[in-house]
């Protein structure tokens, strides 16, 4: 399996690398600079990779995907997006929607374990002391994980043709799919903003 020639590759071949990477810092640098590279967490890695997929493939749909849509039915003369729909969509929405999982679970087991309580995730979710930046952030995540599976992934399945519909359910699918895939990307820019300023500058 070549990791320049399949998905599958890249992806092993990045963990793979990325193990590696953490095993030989861990055992030079530590000591040598303070670094304390052994401090870091397989769980919040996770947290932090799955994450980065499922917001990235979230600004591809609102910035890129979306648009270019638009675009293709406007212009009469084009191709169409009919490509777009049948190849590229339903394995975006796949890796999008487990993602978002993945980012959840990862999170929710972080915030169990890697603060040295497990009561870390109630204080977090009740937004108590010492918890309200991470808390925000975890509210604001929960929400885009219930909009991606109960908004977004039950709308898209009518607009893609995976579960059967009327030309006027569809209709209303993409209303209710645009304008929740909407509310996540605007979420996502304080949620970001909380999950890095738990560890980097908002004091509460």
């Amino acid at each position: 399996m070549h990791p320049l020639t399949t998905v599958r590759g890249a992806i092993i071949s990045a963990f793979v690398l990325a193990i590696v990477l953490s095993v030989i810092l861990t055992t030079t640098l530590v000591g040598a600079d303070g670094l304390g590279l052994h401090h870091t967490r397989i769980d919040r890695w996770l947290h932090i990779v799955s994450g980065v997929m499922w917001i990235g493939l979230l600004y591809y749909f609102n910035v890129v995907q979306v648009p270019a849509l638009g675009d293709a039915t406007a212009d009469k003369g084009g191709p169409g997006g009919a490509g777009i729909t049948k190849y590229v969509a339903p394995r975006a929405l796949w890796w999008f929607r487990w993602a978002s999982v993945a980012t959840w679970v990862t999170g929710a087991y972080f915030l169990l374990f890697g603060y040295g309580s497990p009561v870390a995730m109630h204080k977090a979710f009740l937004l108590q002391e010492g918890f309200v930046t991470i808390g925000v952030g975890a509210w604001l995540g929960t929400i885009m994980l219930l909009n991606v599976w109960g908004l977004i992934w039950r709308n898209q399945k009518k607009i893609l043709g995976i579960v059967p519909a009327t030309d006027e359910e569809k209709a209303k699918a993409r209303k209710v799919a645009l304008y929740a895939s909407r509310v996540n990307f605007i979420l996502s820019v304080p949620m970001l903003m909380c999950m890095g300023g738990q560890s980097h500058g908002l004091p509460f």
